[in-house]
């Protein structure tokens, strides 16, 4: 592709049409040993490329947008003993950033799947922790936030408000192990102000720490009773 330029203009500017990157392009190398492969507009990395970064051993496959990664892409990272890329993010990008439905895997066994906003965890969605816990709900800035319910490995559960990764607010926390159901006020994952009652008690592996008495029916009849015989004893004590 040739470009016409009018009589008298400078040399400089001449080179800079001529070298400016736009359409399909062969594998580009930069000074740091960084190179992409894929498609160019107005000299900027536009429409679907690979880019590998040399230095910190990444690479992304996937839609680009004046320059940034914006679209669907898959982001990996450089194994060091295999060589080979391993998945870290597939999903949405806006200007460069993790944003909109992508999962993340922090490791093997650590995952997540749900929504994101500027890099951070945002929205819905569902996380798997190494530990064996699962958090299904909304989250803001990273961490848990708004409505959700967490299954632990030890098969406690819990269901209610969350605020900055921690229960804050009304919700409602089942002992396994206890087989009882606390229904209350949470602050800073505390348990403040609630009922205790007995929940799948049968099939708790031991006793609550906090025993729950029985409750039986009293006969009023026999209390009105012996209520009035010990007011009519008094009474006649005092004549």
């Amino acid at each position: 592709k040739f470009h016409v330029h009018k009589p008298g203009a400078p040399l400089s500017e001449q080179w800079h049409r001529l070298t400016q990157k736009s359409g399909l392009k062969h594998t580009v190398y930069s000074v740091s040993g960084d190179e992409y492969t894929g498609e160019w507009k107005d000299d900027k990395k536009h429409g679907k490329g690979a880019q590998v970064w040399k230095k910190g051993g990444a690479m992304y496959d996937g839609e680009w947008k004046c320059g940034r990664r914006d679209g669907h892409g898959t982001y990996s990272v450089l194994n060091p003993q295999t060589k080979e890329y391993v998945k870290k993010y597939c999903g949405e990008w806006r200007h460069g950033k993790k944003h909109g439905f992508g999962t993340f895997l922090y490791s093997c066994s650590e995952v997540y799947e749900g929504q994101w906003s500027e890099d951070a965890r945002c929205g819905w969605g569902k996380m798997h922790f190494t530990n064996g816990d699962v958090y299904e709900g909304e989250w803001r800035k990273d961490r848990a936030h708004g409505r959700g319910f967490i299954l632990c490995a030890n098969g406690n559960w819990y269901e209610g408000s969350w605020r900055d990764g921690k229960k804050d607010g009304y919700g409602t926390f089942f002992y396994s192990d206890q087989g009882q159901l606390y229904e209350g006020l949470w602050v800073h994952g505390t348990a403040k102000c609630g009922t205790l009652s007995d929940f799948k008690r049968s099939e708790a592996p031991r006793p609550p720490k906090y025993q729950i008495p029985q409750l039986q029916l009293v006969d009023t009849r026999a209390v009105l009773t012996g209520a009035q015989s010990a007011f009519d004893r008094t009474t006649a004590s005092q004549e």
